[in-house]
């Protein structure tokens, strides 16, 4: 077992924090893992900024929001800690601060992967802040971090007591990440906390990694963003823009042409195809799940096992109309109301490849 003292990083940093014997740590470096997001030059991102440059202006400004972005590790230390750099914070009056510019935290340990707690910042915060939580005991437990939803992350240090135990954590199961990619909503918005978006509670659920590529107003099928998501190695792809197609006319230009893109590279990939999440469409709202399910039928009628429809109703099945914020994003209730509605086509999806 090695000791805090026997692993060389960066131990010095500028913290508010008034703790003694606590060491920091770049979670960059072993044994941390990082998920999510990578670092490219000077901030954490959710794809090469290479390539979101080539999709358009928005996706270049917000790839660098770190929705899905998770530090995994396992200690014995009673408390956590955070020093974070941060820019581009995102302040809306819709939105909790917890969700869209904070950090939580889970540990598993003997009751399985609980929720510990959020590293709150003061809501003046404008580029960072730090934070410790603490655990309760010195017991030996697997930390997952994850990053905010709709901030960029330009540095993070964890800070852990000097003496504790600082291992690599137990590590998801060995299958390539579940890809999503959609509108705010996929990105996180409105969830109170960054553990309870959608793709967070399957992740847990299923002990999987996944890639968050949601991309707030700005998730438009561009021909260059299918290109990227078609170079990936993935084991499931979501995909539901709906809300960020500006017509039906657009959805329907944009949407067979997508998926038949990704399938291109993947011929045995499970797609799930889902609708914006509303319990009661509208008639805009059922032209557009029309062009879904036709993209569903022509994959189906071509001989296609693996597709997957989750139309809007589903997804809201169990909050119905009390799971929104603003008529459009989903609060917490509404992201547990999807994830509930995914998890069985998921369990599907998993006992097939077995």
């Amino acid at each position: 077992m090695k000791n805090i003292a026997d692993v060389d990083s960066n131990f010095k940093i500028k913290t508010s924090i008034q703790q003694e014997g606590i060491r920091f740590f770049d979670p960059r470096l072993a044994p941390f893992s990082i998920h999510g997001v990578k670092y490219e030059d000077g901030r954490y991102r959710r794809m090469p900024y290479g390539v979101a440059s080539t999709v358009s202006e928005s996706v270049e400004y917000l790839h660098s929001n770190t929705a899905g972005g998770r530090v995994r590790f396992r200690t014995d230390s009673p408390y956590v800690a955070i020093s974070a750099r941060l820019a581009n914070v995102c302040k809306m009056a819709s939105f909790a601060l917890t969700g869209s510019a904070s950090f939580d935290i889970y540990a598993k340990g003997e009751r399985g992967v609980t929720y510990i707690n959020s590293f709150c910042p003061f809501f003046e915060m404008k580029d960072g802040y730090d934070s410790i939580i603490y655990l309760g005991s010195s017991a030996m437990r697997d930390i997952t971090v994850n990053f905010p939803l709709y901030t960029a992350v330009e540095s993070l240090y964890v800070g852990i007591d000097e003496n504790a135990a600082l291992l690599e954590c137990t590590p998801y199961l060995d299958t390539p990440p579940i890809v999503y990619y959609g509108s705010s909503i996929t990105q996180g918005g409105c969830a109170s906390r960054p553990g309870n978006s959608y793709e967070s509670l399957i992740s847990r659920r299923f002990n999987r990694d996944f890639i968050n590529l949601g991309f707030s107003g700005s998730a438009k099928a561009e021909p260059e963003i299918a290109e990227y998501v078609k170079s990936l190695d993935m084991s499931v792809f979501v995909y539901d823009y709906d809300h960020n197609a500006h017509s039906v006319d657009y959805l329907c230009e944009t949407h067979e042409r997508m998926f038949k893109t990704v399938r291109s590279a993947h011929p045995d990939l499970p797609v799930i195809m889902m609708s914006r999440p509303v319990y009661d469409p509208n008639d805009d709202e059922k032209a557009r799940i029309e062009v879904i399910r036709e993209t569903y039928q022509n994959a189906l009628d071509a001989g296609d096992t693996n597709v997957y429809l989750i139309e809007g109703r589903e997804l809201m099945a169990l909050a119905r109309d009390e799971g929104l914020v603003d008529a459009c994003h989903p609060n917490d209730l509404g992201f547990a109301s999807m994830a509930a509605a995914i998890i069985p086509v998921m369990e599907k999806i998993f006992a097939k490849a077995e």
